[in-house]
This record gives structure tokens, sequence and C-alpha cells, in this order.
């Protein structure tokens, strides 16, 4: 097995399983398979008769889940659950997935461990690498492409959308000055030097830019809308989601969502507030600082 897998860490495990209110003979869905942490804990609570259905577009991630949750099967032996790995974009989850033919749907929003580490996949600037932050390197716009084409107000517009960055302009002019731009150490540098860290904040002045090229890249916003849209309509009555998010962007869509779609009488929900890490999870992995998770209930009488 890869040390990508041994050392991945699932972000609010416990909570998440808690929610999903997993069950033998169940069918768990894992919109955001990444390295299989949240899943293999899944299938080892669905039984012989469960099924667990797992989703990612990421081709390298999904060959590595796939092995880590062959090895969980073959410990379970009779008891393991039927599986199936869907390379697909989550968006896409109404055209493999019937109607009203779930029990439990969980998204973890975060990037994965994998592509967080690995320099070549170029989503990190604490590594030098080629400027990539596609999550299918087979399809679709570099982050290259993007800082290298766009023009400047588009730059600054989306650098200021999704990575809610208020030197968005000062950072749009700098890289465009410093084009060609194809690696993360070259542009974390450029971004660096036009708006260095603030007293204030522990975060690297890279942060922001880095994550609006990402989620622009990936169209990560459009993807949690379309899912949430599905979710109830994926769900059996009194089927479960769970949610789990890493920035502002994400949990404003995933609350308005849960709360407009509560006022409406289609979901529960379970969460009054965010759940988020404890302190014993935070020490053993900080990345977990960020994550919120949210959780609702499909009503009934909905659909």
């Amino acid at each position: 097995m890869t040390k990508s897998i041994e050392r991945h860490a699932p972000v609010l495990f416990e909570e998440a399983i808690d929610f999903l209110r997993v069950r033998p003979g169940s069918t768990v869905v894992d919109c955001t398979l990444g390295l299989a942490g949240h899943a293999a804990g899944i299938a080892r609570l669905l039984g012989a008769d469960g099924h667990l259905i797992g989703f990612d577009r990421d081709p390298e991630a999904l060959a590595l889940a796939q092995e880590k949750l062959d090895g969980v099967c073959s410990e379970l032996g009779s008891q393991a659950p039927r599986v199936t790995l869907i390379g697909a974009a989550f968006s896409s989850a109404p055209l493999h997935l019937k109607p009203a033919s779930v029990d439990g749907l969980l998204a973890d929003f975060g990037v994965s461990s994998l592509q967080l580490d690995e320099a070549e996949r170029g989503f990190s600037f604490m590594a030098d690498g080629p400027l990539d932050m596609r999550m299918d390197t087979r399809s679709g716009l570099t982050a290259a492409q993007v800082v290298n084409e766009a023009n400047e107000r588009e730059l600054a517009d989306l650098i200021y959308e999704y990575g809610e960055e208020r030197r968005s302009r000062r950072i749009a002019r700098a890289i465009v000055r410093g084009r060609p731009v194809t690696t993360t150490g070259q542009l974390s540098r450029i971004v660096t030097s036009a708006a260095p860290a603030m007293k204030q904040t522990h975060i690297h002045p890279a942060t922001r830019t880095f994550q609006a090229l990402r989620i622009y890249v990936n169209h990560e916003l459009d993807e949690i809308r379309t899912l949430l849209e599905a979710a109830p309509k994926l769900l059996k009555p009194s089927g479960r989601l769970v949610v789990i998010s890493f920035h502002s962007l994400e949990d404003r869509i995933a609350k308005d969502s849960l709360r407009e779609g509560a006022r409406q009488g289609i979901w529960e929900i379970l969460s009054k507030k965010p759940v988020t890490a404890g302190e014993e999870e935070l020490d053993r992995n900080p990345r977990s600082r960020s994550a919120k998770l949210r959780a609702a209930e499909r009503t009934a009488t909905s659909f």
C-alpha cells in the first residue's frame, strides 16, 4: 500500500459516520472518495447486503481508493459489502444513481492529501511544481493557462470572488507583469511580493489566490450546488446527507441550501451549528482546523 494512503487522515471521521447512521444492508454514497478514508469506515459497517458507491474524478485517487477498499473487503471476507467506484465528478451522481435509492450520502469538499502532497499536481505552494491544479488531469484548463491567458481584470475578479482576497487587483497586476508563470513556486513568490503577509493573520499570503484558482479550474462551487440540489431526490425517505466544507464559500452554499430545504419541508437539519474538530483531532491532523460538518435528514413526505 502506498505511503499516500497510509498517512491519509479523514477529517471528522467519527462525526461523519455517526450522522450518516450507517446500517447493515444500506446503500451509502461517498461523493468525494479521495483516498477512501471515510469510505473504508463505512464499508466495515455495511455488511454483506450493503452497497458502497464512491465517486472521484481524479483517476489516481480512484485507483488508490480501489486498492484500499479491496484490502478492507478482503479482511471482511463474507461480510464485505458490494463496492462500486465511479470515475466521474459527483455532480454526475443523478446520471448513475436511481431516485430514492440511497440511505446515506457523504461529501467531503476538501482537497485530498494525495493532491496537496504531490508537487507535480500543482495544488500547493509548499513545494514547487507545474501549475496544474486539475482534479481530473485528463481534461480542462490548467491553472497555468488561466494565469497566463486571462486579462488583468478577469484575474482580479476571480481571485476576489473565489479567494475572498481583498488585495486581488494588486495581485492580478503583479501576475500579469510576471508572465509567463509556469510553476507553483513562481506564482507564490509573485503573490507574496505583491501582497505580503499581514501581521494579524497566520495564513500564507498565497493561500487565497491558490484557493481561487483551484476552485475556478475545477468548477467546484457549481459542482457543490448541483450535488446539493440533487441530494434529496437521490435519498430515500429518512436518508441522510453529510457535507464537510473547508472554507466560507463552500459552507455558505451548504448552509443556505439546507436552510432553504428545511423551509420547504425537504430537510430536517440535524446539525443546528456546524460541527468542528475537537482538540485531539486538531493535534493529530492540523488540516482539520477549518473543517465544518453539516448534516440533514430527508423528510418522509418531501417527494
